[in-house]
């Protein structure tokens, strides 16, 4: 998870001022290489949903390894088309990933009896994402610039995938089995995000999944302006551009501990409640990095960030489940559907705002008010849809 998700999708995020100056980019075009990577995660993660698992282990090194490759290869190209076809098969190998490996995790949990062990697994996503700040930031310092950046982050990718493999390896010989015939169903919920908690209540009206689907499209347009130019913004802020790195590894260190701690939320408050909380949450932390000044700024808006985006993500996906047990597999999928179209069109969105505006503050509102609007319609009329 760290070397597919953390940086396979979003080391992007912290070299992308660097290609903005480099190359050089518009905000526009730096949104359209994002856009391309979450596509390409969308048609993954349909694609996987929908396929089998035979050869579980072999799909997930390929997949781990096609990863590690497409990192290596942005450095190797400056031509928009090139990258954005680069970050699609990225976004393609990072989904299959997240799929297989969350199978041979959860099956094997589930076989131990542990599986509230899940969200130690989900934590690789913000310890990739602190690794790649740390990365992005040692080396920039030291003068290496946008490609070689892209190699080192491709390097470190094949770094972990050797490192899994020495470890599924060592568990083989352990006495490791392959997954059970149950795989097959968990790859598909694991591609839209499910759970695996089938102990759910009654299906809600479907009107309370309808704007559930609604609420998680707008927050793949809200939370993704931020997970885009965190740091170009911050590149563009006086005198805060060292703070780039720092602040992208704070995002990532609170996502890491993000899904335990919404989980123990959820089961206190109500899934629905969390996730309109988690929305609000975010939605102040992305307006703080565009309207409150200074180093405190960022920290406030890196800390709220990185706390919700994940937590949201998992929240909103169990509700579906919840919400459609007669048929969730369906309901999962629109969830992704409408979630994957979110994040796609809001970096171009983003970027073109900016390159117009001349600043990320008004499409960082705008984001902001597309998370509020989704904590609203889950709980609309009063009704809580958790």
């Amino acid at each position: 998870m760290a070397a597919a998700m953390g940086i396979g999708r979003f080391a992007l995020t912290p070299l992308l001022p660097f290609m903005i100056e480099g190359i050089p980019l518009s905000a526009a075009e730096g949104g359209l290489i994002a856009s391309a990577n979450y596509l390409g995660y969308l048609a993954g993660a349909l694609a996987a949903m929908r396929g089998g698992t035979d050869h579980l282990r072999r799909g997930f090194f390929l997949a781990l390894a096609a990863s590690a490759v497409t990192s290596a290869v942005m450095g190797l190209g400056d031509s928009l088309l090139f990258l954005s076809l680069v970050r699609f098969a990225g976004g393609v190998a990072s989904a299959y990933v997240l799929v297989f490996s969350s199978v041979l995790v959860l099956e094997q949990l589930a076989r131990e009896g542990r599986p509230g062990l899940s969200a130690v697994h989900f934590a690789g996503v913000g310890l990739g994402i602190a690794l790649s700040a740390a990365v992005v930031g040692t080396l920039s310092r030291l003068g290496v610039s946008w490609p070689g950046l892209w190699l080192s982050a491709g390097a470190v990718s094949a770094l972990l995938c050797l490192l899994v493999g020495i470890s599924l390896g060592a568990h083989r010989r352990a006495g490791g089995t392959r997954p059970p015939e149950g795989a097959a169903s968990a790859a598909r919920s694991v591609a839209t995000g499910q759970g695996g908690n089938g102990a759910m209540a009654a299906p809600a009206p479907s009107a309370a999944l309808l704007r559930l689907s609604l609420a998680y499209g707008l927050f793949g347009v809200g939370y993704v302006v931020t997970a885009t130019f965190l740091t170009t913004i911050l590149r563009t802020s006086e005198g805060l551009a060292a703070l780039e790195a720092p602040i992208w590894a704070l995002v990532g260190l609170c996502a890491a501990i993000s899904i335990l701690v919404w989980n123990r939320v959820a089961a206190r408050i109500g899934g629905g409640r969390a996730f309109a909380l988690a929305c609000v949450l975010e939605a102040v932390g992305v307006v703080a990095s565009v309207t409150v000044s200074g180093v405190g700024g960022f920290v406030l808006a890196a800390i709220l960030f990185g706390s919700t985006f994940m937590g949201i993500t998992a929240l909103g996906l169990l509700e579906a489940r919840r919400l459609s047990a007669a048929n969730p597999r369906k309901a999962l999928g629109v969830m992704t559907a409408c979630f994957g179209a979110g994040q796609a069109i809001g970096p171009v969105l983003a970027g073109v705002g900016a390159d117009l505006s001349g600043s990320f503050v008004l499409p960082s509102l705008a984001a902001a008010a597309a998370l509020v609007l989704a904590a609203g319609l889950v709980g609309i009329g009063g009704e809580e849809v958790g």
